[in-house]
C-alpha cells in the first residue's frame, strides 16, 4: 500500500527562522515559519520537528495548518535556545489538489546566529531562509 503512495517533488516552499522580541519577557526570541510561495493554496499542512546530535536529541513537535493560503506565511513554533546546537529537521507534509507532497528541511546545527540573519523581504524581519 505505501509503495501505491505518490510522492511529488516540493519547490516553492520555504522554512525561515526568525529572532523576533519578546514584549513580555524583554528578551530575543527565535521563531520557526513556513513560507508558501507556491500559487496555490496548502491543505492540511503537517509539520513534524526534532532535533539530535550524536549525544542528545530532543522533544518532537507536531503541528498542523488547515490551510495555508498561496504566497502567504505561517509562524509554526519557537525554537529555544538549547535547540540551535542540535541539527533541527522539520518534515513537511502537505496536500494540494488531492496530490501528497513532503519535503523536509535541515537547519544545521549552530547555524542559526546574529551574524547569519538577513533582512528577509517577505516577513519584513531579520532571520535565515532554509530551502
Amino acid at each position: 500500500m505505501k509503495k501505491d503512495i505518490e510522492i511529488k517533488k516540493v519547490e516553492d516552499l520555504e522554512l525561515a527562522v526568525i529572532q523576533e522580541y519578546n514584549s513580555t519577557f524583554k528578551v530575543n526570541d527565535w521563531y520557526v515559519y513556513l513560507i508558501n510561495k507556491r500559487p496555490k493554496d496548502l491543505e492540511l499542512v503537517l509539520i513534524v520537528s526534532d532535533g539530535k546530535n550524536d549525544q542528545s536529541i530532543s522533544s518532537t513537535m507536531r503541528h498542523k495548518i488547515e490551510k495555508l493560503p498561496a504566497n502567504s506565511v505561517a509562524k509554526i513554533e519557537l525554537m529555544q535556545e538549547e535547540v540551535l546546537k542540535l541539527d533541527n529537521y522539520f518534515k513537511v507534509t502537505f496536500f494540494e489538489d488531492n496530490h501528497m507532497f513532503e519535503k523536509t528541511f535541515k537547519v544545521p546545527k549552530n547555524s542559526i546566529k546574529e551574524g547569519a540573519l538577513r533582512h528577509l523581504k517577505i516577513l519584513n524581519k531579520k532571520g535565515v531562509i532554509f530551502k
